[in-house]
Formats: C-alpha cells, sequence, structure tokens
C-alpha cells in the first residue's frame, strides 16, 4: 500500500506541477510579469475587455485554419503507408489516425501514436513493437521535412526578422541528422545483433526488441524508401504550415504566409522538451512569442495563440470523434489506464520480453 500510495503521490504532485506551469506559461500571452523592477507583479498587456470585443473579428482565418489543420488526418495515413510493412487499406490508417489525433489532443497522457500503433497492431497481425517504429519513422521525417521548409522560409521576406532564429534553428538541424542517423543504424544493424545475441543465448528481452525495432524501421535500410517516405511527409507538415501563415497574415502581417513554417518550428521544438508537464502552457508562450516577434501587436498575438489552439483541438477532436463514433469504441477505453492503453501497454511488454523469429 505504501508503495501504491507514493505512486499516487508522485502523480498527483506532476499533474500539479504541470497545472502550474501550464498557467504560467499561458498567462505569458496575456501579462508581463515584473520579477525584477518596481511595480505590480503582473501588468497586462492590453485591456481584456478589448481582447474579447475584438476577438470574433479574428474569426475570418479561423475556418481555413481549421479546414488546413483536419486535413492533416489523411495526409498522415497517405503518408504512414510508407512505412508500414504491407500494404494497409487507406481507410484503416484514416480511422487509425483520426483515433490517434482525438486521443491525443482530448484526453490525458498524450496517447494517440501509441493508441493509433496498437490499433493497427490488432486489426493488421502487425506486431506492435513493429507498427510503433513505423509512426516513429513517419514522426521524424515530419521533423526533418518541417526543418527544411524552416530553412526555405529564411529566403523569403522575413529573412531579417528570422536571423533571430538561426541559432535555434542549427541546434534543431543537428539534432534531427543525429536522429537520422540512429535510425538508420538501427535498421541496419538492429536484426543482425539481435540474431548474434541468439547464436550466445544472451539477452532474450533486449534481443527481442531489437528484432521488433528492426521491421519497424525497415523503411529505413532503403535509401529510396526513405526518399519517398520524406516526400511524402511535406504534406503533413506543409498543411498546418500554411493554416499558421494564413493566420499571421489575418493579423495583417506582410509577408506572414511564409512565416507559418516558423510557428510551427518554434511549436514542435518548444513541445519537444523532454519531461516538461505543460503541453498547452508552452504552445501559448511560443506561438505569441513568435508572433510578437514577427509584428504583431501584443493582444493580436494572444488571439493568435488562442484561437489556433482552440482551432487545432477543435477541428481534430471532431474529425476523431466520427471515426470513434463508426468504430464503436468508447472513450473510457481509450484514456490512460482504460482498456485499449492496458492491452498496448501489455502488447509492448509481451513483446519486448520474447525474441523476434525469422
Amino acid at each position: 500500500m505504501s508503495g501504491q500510495g507514493g505512486r499516487a503521490s508522485l502523480k498527483a504532485l506532476l499533474v500539479l506541477v504541470g497545472v502550474v506551469l501550464s498557467v504560467l506559461l499561458v498567462s505569458t500571452a496575456f501579462f508581463r510579469w515584473n520579477l525584477t523592477g518596481p511595480g505590480p507583479l503582473l501588468e497586462p498587456r492590453f485591456s481584456l475587455e478589448k481582447f474579447l470585443r475584438d476577438l470574433p473579428g479574428q474569426l475570418v482565418w479561423l475556418i481555413p485554419f481549421m479546414l488546413l489543420s483536419a486535413s492533416i488526418i489523411p495526409l498522415r495515413a497517405l503518408q504512414w503507408q510508407r512505412t508500414l510493412s504491407k500494404p494497409v487499406p487507406f481507410r484503416e490508417r484514416y480511422h487509425m489516425v483520426a483515433i490517434g489525433a482525438f486521443t491525443h489532443n482530448a484526453l490525458p497522457g498524450k496517447l494517440g501514436e501509441f493508441i493509433r500503433s496498437f490499433l493497427l497492431s490488432r486489426t493488421q497481425r502487425i506486431p506492435f513493437l513493429q507498427a510503433l517504429g513505423s509512426v516513429a519513422v513517419c514522426k521524424l521525417l515530419e521533423f526533418a521535412a518541417l526543418m527544411g521548409l524552416v530553412a526555405l522560409s529564411f529566403l523569403g521576406p522575413f529573412g531579417e526578422k528570422l536571423a533571430r532564429f538561426e541559432g535555434a534553428l542549427k541546434a534543431a538541424v543537428a539534432v534531427c541528422v543525429g536522429l537520422v542517423v540512429l535510425v538508420v543504424l538501427l535498421a541496419h544493424y538492429s536484426l543482425p545483433l539481435a540474431r548474434w545475441m541468439e547464436r550466445r543465448n544472451r539477452l532474450p528481452r533486449v534481443r527481442g526488441l531489437l528484432g521488433h525495432v528492426a521491421e519497424g524501421l525497415g523503411t529505413a535500410r532503403s535509401f529510396r524508401g526513405m526518399a519517398v517516405a520524406l516526400l511524402f511527409s511535406v504534406g503533413p507538415v506543409l498543411a498546418p504550415a500554411l493554416a499558421y501563415g494564413l493566420g499571421l497574415r489575418g493579423l495583417g502581417i506582410h509577408g506572414g504566409l511564409f512565416a507559418g513554417t516558423v510557428v510551427l518550428g518554434a511549436i514542435a521544438l518548444g513541445q519537444a522538451l523532454p519531461g516538461v508537464p505543460a503541453g498547452m502552457g508552452i504552445y501559448y508562450f511560443v506561438t505569441s512569442w513568435a508572433a510578437r516577434s514577427l509584428g504583431a501587436s501584443a493582444e493580436d498575438a494572444a488571439a493568435y495563440a488562442t484561437l489556433t489552439h482552440l482551432g487545432t483541438v477543435l477541428s481534430q477532436v471532431t474529425v476523431g470523434a466520427l471515426s470513434i463514433r463508426q468504430r464503436g469504441i468508447r472513450l473510457k477505453d481509450l484514456r490512460r489506464g482504460g482498456s485499449l492503453a492496458r492491452e498496448a501497454a501489455s502488447h509492448m511488454a509481451h513483446e519486448a520480453a520474447h525474441p523476434a523469429r525469422g
């Protein structure tokens, strides 16, 4: 009981820390924190009453933003086939991606990619770790495509303003290259290493994990396969980049359409920080800061952060809810601790403990 009580206390503490961090970070879009100088600790950036009154005027660009955000789901379904070891009907892939997007945006735990990998495993008889590996390659290639688009945006009308992001871009590109090299090495050498361990009867769990990883990263063993998958990864990045660019143009920022990739890149890098339980707070902080850096007023930047967040969540939750309804899945089975999440965790543990055969 004491162990369970300790875990429950730790979980409650992490939730509390996440909530506090999120509130503090969200507040930076609407307030200035005066930690050193004289005056009040918290100072509004603008009139909140005027902000709420003017907010409906920003809805002009919100509808195309939501449509582009929703289009990420079919584009990711197209991309996913490029990293899978066998053909899977598009309709199946679409519903799994949509259900994963719903889980990621509407339920705690950020289990979306985990759930869609498990649904693929359960319906298509693909080992769970292979399915998860194929999703990992998709995410990595999306990151690579995003970094490429961000680099191209430096040639646009915001070239001088974007110079301040150059250091972060170089670091992100270095991380991206390192991850690609790691994935390629794992794809080529995981299976030989697993077989070497099997011949010597060593570390059965590790060799089982390596075997499944090798299958899941199969695309990375072929330069042509990686190139084709990278090409299909541009769509899921270009759609939200255009959406954020339309939002910037809607704020009256000249040439803002070209800067959407920078905002998307800043969001991706900000939310990629490991161990920070404040995803929504980071989103508001990064998005409003990027909009202000590109020339938006404080009020417009706060509206931009608010509406893009709501637009993303509403569009993907709506599309995902339709797939959940069609598949007859109960919401309680998707949340952390629900039956699907428990089964997925059990599959992962089982596959990691048993060597891959073949």
